[in-house]
């Protein structure tokens, strides 16, 4: 038995080494972990259980027959963050580039199928050069099965998928499927086809990390939802990001303990300018209202104009889209549009209470807007707050004109409660140009036309620009004090912890894609 026992302890330390310490050493001078590394900082110390040890490809071309690595270039398991189950995979770019063959693949498959099985998320480490070239179409098979089983736990259980160094090809379908992607900085990057081939075809001289680098993808694809300086950065934000989240569709996110306590923020009284065309950062509203040190902003630097993330509220988890008039004054734009109502309908997925603040001055108009399909874009988001289940609040703090008042989770498209500050304008338009359609003889005709305008402004400002017409409809269930914002919310989402909400029986809808 001695002797067998030693075989097995061979054998489990040859799989540890992956392919081998020379491969270990050169994925250290490139700044990156290992596979073993990432899991071993990502889970729970001594929690983590790992499947598919000795398994081995099947190949036997090109000279594949004679070599062999014991996990077959990717570890994958299952143990605790924070003290709750998830699974893993991480590829292991030390054997064969972290290569996906179909062994790999399989493994993977197993890994998700549990997680979907038992209810939990499923986290991907990717560090691969992409298909297995040796096995051809097998490979590319392997690549549909993780697809197929991505598309499939969409909404069941949360899927984070963290691009720790290459992905490409086919690969990147994986993560993009997932509900977010981070990447990390100068060691990572996802692109279809290389600068290789862009150079053939297009004749653009690119590299891999302007092509498909975390900057590229964080701000201007809007692929990647986090960028992070190194991997250990990475794996933190994962753990962040699966705090605020349930284990599946069928739970709620945990919350923390919370005991009130002088829940006033006077600070919120002086952040809106009393000019209206004044911008102010929006972040400073949202820090104030939610629980300390508790708002995870996600695709931070995509779409500025628009805020998202994650934040907590008397220790409850909540969702929060927020117009930024510190960035194009906060209009809603196509990328914003995507970005918010991907947003939205993680949250409604996955029983998340959704708090929006709005100070939006309507769409943005030009012909590159309208060109590039605003008014599909614009839909998508009207489309997921419309669909969304889920408690949904409102706070107006300035500016909700035209078409975007209504997109902004008002009370017309499912809102639970709406709240307006003092500082609120629900109007169709700005005043100004509303004057000039509205007075426009009496403007044209008068001795001074400029002073004239000025008045009508005024006129209309008393009239429509402030949030007791649309109180007065119900459309705003409350024009509160600033400073008495987060009691308000505390107390209407504690209101609405039951709410039960169904939609029409379907198959499904048809978002505006």
């Amino acid at each position: 038995m001695s002797k067998k026992i030693d075989e097995l302890n061979e054998k489990i330390a040859l799989s540890k080494l992956g392919g081998g310490q020379a491969r270990i050493d050169s994925q250290h001078k490139k700044g990156k972990l290992t596979a073993r590394e990432r899991i071993g900082i990502f889970m729970d110390e001594g929690t983590f259980e790992e499947i598919g040890m000795f398994v081995t490809h099947r190949s036997t071309e090109f000279g594949m027959e004679r070599e062999k690595y014991l996990g077959d270039g990717v570890i994958t398991g299952f143990g605790k963050v924070n003290g709750r189950l998830v699974y893993v995979f991480a590829q292991d770019f030390t054997v064969f580039g972290g290569s996906l063959s179909e062994s790999h693949a399989e493994k993977i498959c197993r890994i998700m199928d549990l997680a979907m099985q038992n209810g939990a998320p499923v986290v991907g480490l990717n560090d691969s050069g992409g298909a297995r070239i040796q096995e051809g179409v097998v490979s590319l098979g392997g690549y549909a099965d993780i697809f197929y089983r991505n598309t499939r736990a969409s909404g069941v259980i949360p899927q984070i998928s963290a691009v720790m160094g290459p992905c490409a090809g086919g690969a990147v379908y994986s993560p993009a499927i997932t509900d977010f992607i981070l990447m990390v900085e100068n060691t990572s990057y996802m692109f279809v086809t290389g600068p290789n081939v862009v150079k053939t075809v297009t004749h653009e001289e690119v590299t891999s990390e302007e092509l498909g680098g975390a900057s590229t993808h964080s701000s201007k694809s809007g692929v990647a939802h986090f960028s992070c300086a190194n991997g250990v950065e990475c794996l933190t934000y994962i753990k962040q990001l699966l705090s605020y989240m349930p284990q599946n569709c069928e739970e709620d996110a945990p919350s923390l303990p919370y005991e009130a306590g002088d829940e006033k923020r006077k600070g919120l009284n002086n952040i809106v300018p009393d000019s209206a065309n004044q911008p102010y950062d929006m972040r400073e509203v949202i820090t104030e209202v939610v629980d300390a040190d508790s708002f995870l902003e996600v695709h931070k630097n995509y779409a500025e104009n628009i805020l998202v993330g994650f934040a907590r509220l008397g220790g409850r988890s909540i969702g929060i889209v927020a117009n930024q008039p510190a960035f194009l004054a906060g209009v809603l734009d196509i990328k914003s549009s995507g970005k918010a109502a991907r947003f939205v309908r993680f949250c409604d997925a996955f029983n998340i209470p959704l708090l929006v603040f709005e100070d939006v001055p309507g769409f943005l108009p030009g012909t590159d807007q309208e060109w590039n399909g605003i008014i599909s874009n614009g839909a998508k988001l009207l489309y997921a707050f419309c669909e969304a289940t889920v408690p949904r609040i409102t706070v107006i703090t300035r500016k909700a004109y035209g078409g975007a008042y209504d997109v902004m989770n008002s009370k017309h498209i499912g809102a639970d409660m709406n709240y307006a500050w003092p500082s609120a304008e629900i109007a169709v338009m700005g005043a100004k140009g509303a004057a000039e359609i509205i007075f426009k003889k009496e403007i044209t005709e008068a001795k001074d036309p400029a002073q004239k305008l000025k008045e009508k402004e005024q006129e209309y400002i008393e009239h429509f620009a402030n949030p007791y017409r649309a109180a007065e409809r119900g459309y705003v269930d409350e024009v509160i004090l600033p400073e008495d914002t987060r009691i308000k919310l505390i107390k209407a989402f504690e209101m609405l912890k039951n709410k039960v909400d169904t939609l029409p029986r379907k198959k499904h809808g048809n978002i505006p894609l």
